[in-house]
C-alpha cells in the first residue's frame, strides 16, 4: 500500500519554484532542495524520482500561475493597446519589486537549459508560442479598432512585443535603470501605434 504524502504539493512545488528560480537548474544541489523544501530526500525522491522530474513540474507550476495570468489579461482585453501597456509596464514594476534580480524563472530557463536539454526547450517553445497566440490576436484587435497601425503583420507584432518582455526582463536582471526600461516601452508603444 503507497503512503500517503505528508506534505501539500502544490506548496512544495512553489518552494520548489523559488528555489530553483534563485539559484538555477545547475546550481541547485540534492542538499539545497531537502533545505528549502524542508521534506527528506525519499520524500522527493519518492514523488518525483529526480531532480529534473522536480523541476519540470515547479517549471510547469510557474507556467500556469505566470503564463496562465498572462493568456487571461490578452484574452479578455477589451482594450487591446491597454493590455499591451499593462504587460510592458507589469514587467518593468516585477523588475521593482525583484530585490534579488531573479528576473523571469521561464527566460532564466530558456538561457540555462533550452540549448542542451530537448524536453526543456520544448515546454519553453510551447510556453512562448502561447503567449505569441495570444499577442497576435491582440495585434489583430487593435489592428481592427484603429489603435495599432496596420503596416506591421499582427505575428510580427506580436513576436516584437514578445522579444521587448523579454529584453525587459534581461535588461532589468543585469540592473537597468528604470528610466531605460520605460523608453523601451513607450518606443514599443510607438512602433506599434506608428505615430
Amino acid at each position: 500500500m503507497p503512503r500517503n504524502k505528508d506534505f501539500d504539493e502544490g506548496e512544495l512545488l512553489n518552494k520548489a519554484v523559488n528555489l530553483f528560480w534563485d539559484k538555477g537548474y545547475y546550481a541547485t544541489s540534492a542538499q539545497d532542495l531537502v533545505t528549502g523544501l524542508a521534506i527528506a530526500r525519499s520524500s522527493i525522491y519518492n514523488t518525483y524520482t529526480d531532480k529534473k522530474t522536480l523541476f519540470t513540474k515547479a517549471l510547469q507550476q510557474y507556467q500556469a500561475k505566470n503564463t496562465g495570468a498572462v493568456l487571461t489579461l490578452l484574452n479578455n482585453a477589451g482594450d487591446a493597446e491597454e493590455a499591451i501597456k499593462q504587460i510592458l509596464y507589469g514587467v518593468i514594476r516585477e523588475s521593482e519589486e525583484d530585490t534579488l534580480a531573479k528576473g523571469c524563472f521561464m527566460v532564466n530557463t530558456a538561457v540555462e537549459l533550452s540549448s542542451h536539454d530537448k524536453e526543456i526547450a520544448e515546454l519553453v517553445a510551447k510556453n512562448n508560442q502561447s503567449v505569441e497566440d495570444a499577442l497576435t490576436k491582440i495585434m489583430e484587435k487593435g489592428q481592427c479598432e484603429g489603435q495599432f497601425n496596420t503596416y506591421l503583420h499582427p505575428k510580427a507584432a506580436a513576436r516584437f512585443i514578445f522579444s521587448t518582455i523579454a529584453g525587459l526582463r534581461v535588461s532589468a536582471r543585469s540592473g537597468a535603470d528604470m528610466s531605460v526600461l520605460e523608453d523601451v516601452v513607450r518606443v514599443a508603444l510607438f512602433a506599434l501605434r506608428g505615430r
